[in-house]
């Protein structure tokens, strides 16, 4: 999230796309109703219409898995009829910088892809370098060698034409909805797992991006693209490293061609080594010294060929490389897509820990419906965990802002929060191993761990000084105020670098509660909990003001340059890498000083800074997407149409899929499966389901799962509200309820009829309401940037099996 939940009421146009805000994210609504009527428009793209759509100004129906076409088509409309800010393209992106002339885009695929390999190579997708290293600049954006020319060149193949026949979306609504984001500046745009679980996800919010910076809406007050999460603490749990291929604070985790921390560096930039050195301190303590690299050695390596994602780790289960796992605060025999898949990896375990609240499918999925318990062989320990009323600790939004909450009651019997669950278990781990020798039980034995509560850990995290160091403020034990307070020499430790600052002269400023204090009435609340990085509520907010440092006409100022006193300064912390350096300066330029160029990127081009700098916040490398440096359009791997772009690359060419085989992970086709599956959550249930399962209320208000088909299709197979249908894809099959309703219609998608299903993904076997999963028909199937699974576009077939009077037995065995 760029802006933060209160900052959407300065909106002047909202596009959902991927999200059903008002059933799934209530209180996102509650600002986008604030912003609608402050007159904004709003906007709802998504294949189902929903209580959102009701709400919307706009509504346009796309099919699943087509999002790049239908973006695609509205960025060179921007383009072609140059509704782009022209100052703030040329000011603050990569638009003028001159490309690789040998980068190329050809029948589906970019310069530099290894077919056999299921990989780029990235020579071609960086820029022209003059002398220092450093990008060569064109004059202006008509130069044909520039980024914005190569940009105009990619989208032109989009025409609006295009984007109907791909996405089935009417043409001149692709161009409304794009005049309508045009002419109603700032806008945002608001995304959920409907955007992100596809095996182009990175690509849909690469398309995001570039849209928005065509219009100059990100780093003002009402514009960004921000992401709904799914669950609370989302973005905190990212922070903290649950993503297997990230340390906390998003440095990139080690890989087995990095031995040493000088290898890693190699590839991360200096800036990254000292967040990393902070974090190893922050693990070690007095073990950790710059003679030994700070214990890098200590972390085991991951090997960058192997997938370490959830399904990753259930093939390793399957194929016997797995004998424990500890499963905490999942449900993936519900949530996990393919189940079939994930139920026999967790048989072939040796021992299965699940820390949970409630006795889940996972836990008991040794004794789901239809299996034998004695054919099990896994041993399976169930943890009880607190509830989060039953443990204090920081939750972090998807805006960024740490709160503290406050343990309200007791946790019942035997139940423990999860901290103090692994406490446990840590400590008696190290008792175990105190006395043995063996080199890789060090990480174990050596570890900085003297935790008594959870503000322990916050000041762990915070980080401090470790003996005083000349000429700063800081002394032995003094907390970090700052990110700047971070030291690369190891004389400073940090448990996550972008936290450093929440605690302030020994204050917790999660628990700051001040909601009156609002300088420029714009919603910033500063002294309201606190917010990564340095407090900021705006990310990237530098790129409000113009070249000269002035708030650019039409949107909310922020931050500028205050002449007089020789400072940037403004309602929000500005994002800026150094505080006194000005407009005309190279620092006071580099609005996005996280990215090596110190632009944002148009282009996701290879380059590395020559010369990096010691700010703070600038990275000496950025980050560039696997599958290419712009969004295409690719098929999801189920689809029941052609590619018309590029049929001989129909799907996205980076994927590997199957990765264990067609067995465990076969692939259907529309003659078998002609209908489109798509999944989601209700509002009355939450996730997996097993907390809101447990409650006789919301069981009465969603009693089971059905399947919503559009009235052609029950007419066609007369099906009416009520009766049974058996869902059925590749991988399974289930039966269900069906409801026949004009929320979902068939679409014309190059000249033939695709009609839509949808699921919810709630229900398991377990709990006061149960009912079959969704997830025995769904793909595993992954985008191969960020590991997510297609579960919002899969083939399945339809047919009924009986009349809504007729019984059934349901998934426990009996009658329903």
């Amino acid at each position: 999230m760029t802006n933060h939940w209160a900052d959407m009421q300065h909106c002047k146009a909202i596009l959902v796309e991927g999200s059903n805000a008002a059933e799934n994210h209530v209180m996102a609504m509650k600002w986008i109703r604030k912003a609608q009527e402050n007159g904004a428009i709003i906007i709802h793209v998504d294949p189902r219409f929903t209580r959102t759509s009701a709400g919307a100004d706009i509504f346009a129906r796309i099919r699943p898995g087509a999002d790049a076409a239908f973006l695609n088509a509205m960025i060179n409309h921007i383009l072609e009829n140059k509704l782009y800010d022209q100052d703030y393209v040329e000011t603050h992106t990569n638009a003028l910088m001159i490309g690789n002339a040998d980068f190329d885009f050809k029948d589906g695929l970019f310069s530099g892809y290894d077919e056999e390999g299921h990989k780029y190579k990235t020579d071609t997708w960086g820029y022209q370098l003059d002398g220092s290293g450093k990008p060569r600049h064109a004059t202006s954006l008509d130069d044909p060698h520039c980024v914005f020319s190569t940009l105009r060149k990619f989208f032109a193949r989009y025409t609006l034409e295009v984007g109907e026949r791909m996405s089935g979306i009417p043409a001149a609504q692709i161009k409304l909805i794009a005049e309508t984001m045009a002419k109603h500046r700032p806008g945002t745009i608001l995304y959920a797992l409907g955007m992100t679980q596809h095996t182009t996800a990175v690509q849909g919010i690469r398309a995001f991006t570039i849209f928005q910076l065509l219009l100059g809406n990100i780093g003002k007050p009402g514009g960004g693209v921000n992401a709904l999460r799914g669950e609370p603490n989302v973005q905190g749990a990212c922070d903290m490293a649950v993503l297997n291929n990230y340390m906390p604070g998003y440095l990139n985790y080690p890989v087995h061609t990095e031995p040493t921390l000088a290898a890693w560096t190699v590839n991360n930039g200096s800036l990254r080594r000292k967040y990393l050195v902070n974090t190893l301190k922050a693990f070690y303590g007095d073990a950790a010294t710059a003679e030994n690299e700070f214990c890098y050695a200590w972390l085991p390596k991951r090997n960058s060929a192997k997938d370490y994602s959830a399904y990753g780790i259930f093939e390793s289960a399957l194929a016997g490389n797995m004998k424990l796992l500890w499963i905490a605060g999942q449900n993936p025999a519900v949530s996990s897509p393919n189940l079939k898949l994930v139920f026999e990896a967790l048989g072939n375990l040796e021992t299965l820990v699940v820390q949970e609240l409630w006795e889940t499918e996972t836990a008991a999925f040794w004794k789901r419906p239809g299996v034998d318990p004695k054919s099990v062989k896994t041993e399976v320990f169930l943890l009880p965990a607190a509830f989060f009323m039953e443990k204090q600790g920081t939750i972090t939004n998807s805006g960024a802002m740490v709160q503290w909450r406050y343990k309200a009651v007791p946790p019942p019997g035997q139940a423990k929060p999860d901290g103090e669950i692994v406490d446990i278990v840590y400590r008696r781990v190290r008792d175990l191993l105190k006395d043995s020798t063996d080199p890789k039980d060090q990480i174990v034995k050596r570890a900085f761990w003297t935790y008594t509560t959870p503000e322990d850990v916050l000041r762990e995290i915070n980080g401090r000084a470790l003996h005083d160091i000349p000429g700063t403020d800081l002394k032995a034990g003094t907390l970090a105020s700052r990110i700047a307070d971070l030291k690369a020499d190891g004389s400073t430790s940090s448990g996550c670098w972008i936290y450093a600052g929440v605690f302030s002269k020994g204050e917790n400023l999660s628990k700051r509660r001040d909601h009156r204090t609002d300088p420029g009435k714009l919603g910033l609340y500063p002294n309201f909990g606190w917010t990564w990085p340095n407090n900021m509520r705006v990310l990237y907010n530098r790129a409000s003001c113009d070249r000269h440092g002035k708030p650019y006409p039409g949107s909310k100022p922020i931050v500028w340059w205050d002449e007089e006193a020789k400072r940037w300064t403004g309602y929000d912390v500005p994002d800026v890498p150094v505080i006194t350096d000005g407009p005309n300066t190279p620092n006071g330029q580099r609005a996005f000083h996280m990215n090596a160029e110190g632009v944002a990127r148009l282009f996701a081009a290879v380059y590395k800074d020559p010369e990096p700098a010691s700010d703070d916040l600038w990275r000496d490398a950025s980050y560039v997407p696997k599958d290419g440096p712009l969004p295409e359009m690719y098929e999801p791997v189920e689809s029941p149409v052609e590619n018309p772009m590029h049929p001989k690359v129909r799907n996205n060419p980076m994927l590997k899929y199957p990765r264990v085989g067609s067995i465990h992970q076969p692939i259907g086709t529309a003659k078998d499966f002609p209908y489109v599956l798509m999944t989601s959550t209700v509002a009355e249930h939450w996730c997996g389901g097993s907390t809101t399962r447990n409650n006789p209320w919301l069981n009465e208000l969603m009693p089971e799962p059905v399947c919503e088909i559009p009235e052609v299709l029950g007419s066609k197979l007369s099906v009416k509200s009520g009766d049974w249908v058996k869902v059925s894809s590749a991988r399974g099959e289930v039966e269900v309820k069906a409801v026949v309703t004009p929320r979902m219609q068939p679409l014309q998608i190059a000249g033939q009829q695709v009609i839509i299903v949808w699921m919810p993904y709630n229900w398991g076997f377990q709990g006061l309401s149960t009912g079959p999963s969704v997830n025995h028909l769904t793909i595993d199937a992954v985008d191969p940037g960020a590991g997510t699974q297609e579960t919002k576009a899969c083939l399945v077939n339809v047919v009924k099996v009986r009349d809504a009077s007729a019984r059934r037995s349901d998934p426990r065995g009996r009658r329903a």
